[in-house]
């Protein structure tokens, strides 16, 4: 399982300063992605054990809100179990700092009953359409992604967006 880079500090995907972690593989191909270096499977860099000590370290200060897991596709199976490893991981070791998601899979069809999901307090699923674009948007590329609190919707067996 591998992803393509880390961000020690970004703050454009998602709330204040965060650590992000960009998973490697995508089969959406999604046209003008944002992020198509990661598309390959074949590419990347191991998502070992030290890799993920490392992400550890790199959230385990003050001014980090959060990690956030983007890709390529994280929630494809060639990367789930990476992903839902590195979300426990993460949720164990701060349970007071959120976690992002970004996933072209949808949350009711494909995703709610994932373990991965127990993790992720925000999701934003849903494939970018590149002619529903707009720099408008916050978190979200396309009009037809939504950004859904994960927690609440498992607690009301509802979707709830996140506000």
């Amino acid at each position: 399982m591998k992803y393509n880079s880390i961000r020690k500090m970004d703050i454009s995907n998602g709330p204040g300063v965060r650590v992000s972690v960009f998973m490697q593989g995508c089969s959406f191909h999604c046209k003008n992605c944002f992020n198509p270096e990661t598309w390959d499977f074949d590419g990347g860099k191991e998502l070992d054990e030290n890799i993920v000590n490392e992400i550890l370290k790199l959230c385990d200060k003050d001014y980090i809100k959060g990690l956030s897991i983007l890709g390529g596709e994280p929630m494809h199976p060639k990367n789930i179990e990476a992903t839902t490893k590195l979300a426990k991981t993460f949720k164990e070791h701060f349970p007071n700092k959120n976690l992002w998601m970004w996933s072209g899979f949808n949350f009711e069809e494909n995703l709610k009953n994932k373990e991965a999901m127990k993790y992720v307090d925000v999701l934003v699923d849903g494939t970018y359409i590149d002619e529903l674009h707009s720099p408008i948007l916050k978190w979200k590329g396309s009009s037809n992604q939504r950004v859904i609190d994960v927690q609440k919707s498992l607690k009301d067996n509802k979707t709830v967006l996140f506000e």
